[in-house]
Formats: structure tokens, sequence, C-alpha cells
């Protein structure tokens, strides 16, 4: 009887308390927002518990020092949409979690929900630049002469 009062009660109640913790830290978001940049890389990764794992650089003006982005994407359809948009101007939607107790989420805090193609890179007022299209028609057949 005295096991049951002093070992498996208190070990329940610590149970309890991290599954409530978890089921809180995953459902509520510290901060969210967008980046704009150019994904520059996405990974699947991870020994047991696989995420997407991604880079975007972050570029304000031309010439400039990129910043990089870290983000972790849960969703494959959302990483689906980022890796068809690699090496384009994206808009990634995100929200930072914290107090996640291990890396099995995610390498980083910020994990991306959206992503969106944006139409043309600003370089300054009144200056922009068309994004590339995503996609190209075929090219016709040259004529064999």
């Amino acid at each position: 009887m005295n096991i049951v009062k002093f070992v498996v009660a208190p070990l329940a109640v610590l149970v309890v308390l991290a599954a409530g913790w978890l089921l809180f830290a995953l459902n509520w978001s510290y901060s969210e927002g967008e980046r704009a940049g150019w994904v520059q890389k996405l990974s699947n990764k991870g020994w047991m518990c696989k995420t997407w794992e991604g880079e975007l650089s972050l570029v304000s003006l031309p010439g400039s020092t990129a910043e990089k982005f870290l983000f972790t994407v849960h969703d494959d359809v959302v990483a689906a949409e980022i890796t068809r948009h690699i090496g384009k101007r994206v808009a990634l939607h995100y929200e930072e979690k914290v107090g996640l107790p291990t890396t099995c989420f995610g390498d980083t805090r910020h994990f991306v929900t959206k992503v969106t193609l944006t139409e043309d890179i600003p370089l300054g007022p009144g200056i922009s630049l068309p994004n590339p299209p995503s996609a190209l028609p075929p090219a016709a057949p040259a004529a064999s002469r």
C-alpha cells in the first residue's frame, strides 16, 4: 500500500503534468509572422522523428550580406509546396513555439504553416524586379532540314 502512495501516485502526477505541458506547448504560439526571401535548402531529417528542416535567405538590398532564417515544417503538403518554389522569392508564414522538450518536434522554434510565392522583388521605392515564372512552357521541336 505504501509503494502506491509514495511511488506510483507521484509518478502518475508527473506524467499527467508532462503531458499537459506538451499539449500546451504544441498548441500555443509565442509569436507568429512572415519572413520573405529565397528558400535555399529543405531536407527531411531526423533519426526517429522525421521533420522538414529548411533555410530561407533574407536579403534586404542587392549586394548586402544575406541573413539566414532557419525553419521547421511538419506538414508534408506545405513541404511539397516549398520544394516547388525553391530558388524563387517566397513569403513563409510561421509560428514560434517555445518550451518543446526535445528536438523530436524540430530543430528550430519556427514552424512554417503556409508558403506564398511573391510576385515581385522590391529593390527600392518604385523599383521592382519580376519573379521568374514557376514553369516555362516546353520549347517547340526544331524542324529538321
